[in-house]
């Protein structure tokens, strides 16, 4: 099955912050799917810093409780007409 996108688990974002394995996995994720010409996307993002560390590293892709908790269809939809 052709893939076109890596996601990147939250429990290795939880912690980019502040634990320096799990930033160099996040970096060695980002910079593998960059050589495959991969988009990639990181989930669970809940802090600034965090989002921070995957922007500095290339990652422009995210989803978590920083952007909004999770909400029924309607309330998406309404979201995107905001933005």
């Amino acid at each position: 099955m052709p893939i076109d996108q890596i996601k990147i688990d939250q429990s290795f974002v939880r912690d980019i912050a502040t634990d320096p394995n799990d930033a160099v996995m996040v970096q060695a994720i980002i910079d593998l799917a960059r050589n495959f010409h991969l988009n990639v996307i990181a989930e669970g993002v809940e802090t600034e810093a965090q989002l921070t560390f995957l922007k500095q590293h290339g990652c422009m892709a995210y989803q978590g409780y920083l952007f909004s908790k999770p909400v029924p269809i309607d309330e998406f939809e309404a979201l995107l007409k905001l933005g």
